[in-house]
């Protein structure tokens, strides 16, 4: 696929981040996590689904939920979203090979477990913000 994600945050559904890319180097990852993890909880509570997207500014927010972990990618709203969730589906996928239940279960909290994950998801994200 194209390169059509901007931001990667890969959350556990408290909200640790345990990876991410981020252009913007003002964007603390945890506190990022922290906040998503606030408004899926939140959203959660009105719906049953909870949040999948949100909009700021010329920036879509996409979220997708699996295995107790959050996928929340930024990207140009101009870019169809099916087109970005297919992309996250396709990112998790990756990182839940890489990263098995059995590896996720005996997991100790350390976010340097999934410093790899960038090797596999390199032609999923933009090179720098235009």
């Amino acid at each position: 696929m194209a390169k059509v994600l901007r931001d990667l945050w890969i959350l556990t559904e408290s909200g640790t981040t345990v990876y991410s890319r981020v252009i913007d180097p003002r964007v603390n990852p945890q506190l990022f996590g922290a906040l998503m993890s606030a408004l899926n909880t939140f959203a959660e509570k009105l719906t049953e689904e909870g949040m999948s997207n949100f909009e700021l500014s010329q920036i879509r927010f996409s979220i997708v939920k699996r295995n107790k972990f959050l996928f929340v990618a930024s990207s140009s709203n101009k870019i169809k979203a099916k087109k970005i969730f297919s992309e996250l589906r396709d990112i998790s996928d990756k990182f839940f090979e890489l990263y098995p239940e059995e590896t996720l279960k005996k997991w100790d909290s350390d976010v340097g477990l999934f410093e790899t994950f960038k090797n596999v998801i390199r032609d999923s994200l933009e090179d720098n913000m235009k």
